[in-house]
């Protein structure tokens, strides 16, 4: 089969592989429909993620159909339609039964960091009754694949994290596919206030149509100071970093507001100042968290009724097969305007 194949920093190609084969019995075989790319894997071509070893076929998103499964798979069958989740849940372990998925004693983040993932013709499922989800009958499967990781992941590390409640001032820092993820997820909790804050007067317009009630081009404004005047002098109730460098960690602490909350999303590859100086006493609570995905259900539903129109966050759409291309318009975001990218096999 054809992956996409991690080589090291700076390095992949899409290059003939083996086809995943049956390792447990809990284990699905999946051929690739849909896949996208997240920033994530960016992260990893970077060298931020150094557990990723060279000849990782890269990915943790996607949608598709049910080739094979293990003897203990017992809710799904052989031809079924499913989404993939970013997260590999055994379902038993004591992190499982707290509902914290990603910290899996057997599972958590696999498919594209400590094993082979999603950008391939197939892929192998761990613990398939519990990652994968069914899909359900006439919904967007382009929305659908938005389900894998971003829409959870805004929601879980960005909204209920930073506990966004009716009435609120909530400032998104970095408005790419996560930051606007967190947009459109916030408003299920009817914030008075949204300002997305970016560099890019694309994404910026965007965040507009998405219902941000304000925006910042931060090389062009001083942040800081628009968001105290947007917020009678008080602050961000809610500051949601979601881009993963120092400065955009630093903003969020610059503009919260006595006991608001700080929720980290973004991948950081460098270290943070964490300013206690400042904000010791200020009652500032800040979160982090991989994305657990107990929330995929809730979104699925979401997603299939039409109250959340995932697939407003899909700029671009490529065949499987032109993978480096989609990577060189994903990476070069603001040249293409691009969010995020679908990749369809035939």
């Amino acid at each position: 089969m054809k992956a996409l194949v991690y080589h090291g920093a700076g390095k992949k190609a899409w290059e003939e592989k083996p086809r995943p084969t049956m390792q447990q019995p809990t284990d699905a075989i999946v051929r690739m429909h849909k896949t996208t790319i997240c920033g994530t894997d960016l992260h990893i071509l970077k060298g931020d993620v150094p557990e990723v070893t060279p000849g990782r076929i890269l990915g943790h998103e996607g949608i598709g159909i049910i080739e094979e499964i293990g003897a203990a798979v017992t809710t799904f069958q052989v031809g079924d339609r499913v989404l993939i989740s970013c997260i590999s849940s055994c379902g038993k372990c004591v992190s499982c039964r707290k509902g914290m998925y990603s910290h899996c004693e057997l599972g958590g983040w696999l498919l594209g960091h400590l094993i082979d993932g999603t950008q391939a013709e197939y892929v192998r499922i761990p613990f398939a009754d519990t990652s994968l989800y069914a899909i359900p009958d006439q919904v967007d499967e382009d929305a659908v694949v938005m389900l894998s990781d971003i829409l959870p992941t805004g929601l879980e590390c960005g909204v209920l994290n930073g506990q966004v409640q009716p009435g609120d001032a909530v400032v998104i820092v970095g408005a790419g596919p996560i930051g606007l993820a967190v947009l459109l997820t916030a408003q299920f909790y009817t914030p008075a206030v949204l300002i997305m804050v970016d560099v890019d007067d694309n994404r910026l317009h965007v965040a507009r149509a998405l219902g941000a009630t304000h925006t910042i081009n931060s090389q062009q404004q001083d942040a800081v100071q628009q968001v105290f005047a947007l917020t009678e002098n008080r602050g961000a109730d809610v500051a949601v970093e979601a881009v993963g460098i120092p400065a955009t960690f630093e903003l969020c602490a610059a503009v919260i507001a006595p006991g608001g909350r700080i929720a980290n999303v973004g991948v950081h590859g460098k270290s943070v100042a964490l300013h206690l100086e400042t904000l010791w006493s200020r009652n500032i609570t800040i979160t982090t968290r991989l994305v657990d995905t107990t929330t995929t259900p809730l979104l699925l539903k979401t997603v299939a009724s039409g109250q959340v129109n995932a697939a407003q966050l899909i700029t671009h759409h490529f065949a499987l097969d032109d993978i480096e291309q989609a990577y060189d318009t994903f990476e070069h975001a603001a040249r293409e305007k691009a969010l995020k990218v679908i990749l369809t096999r035939p």
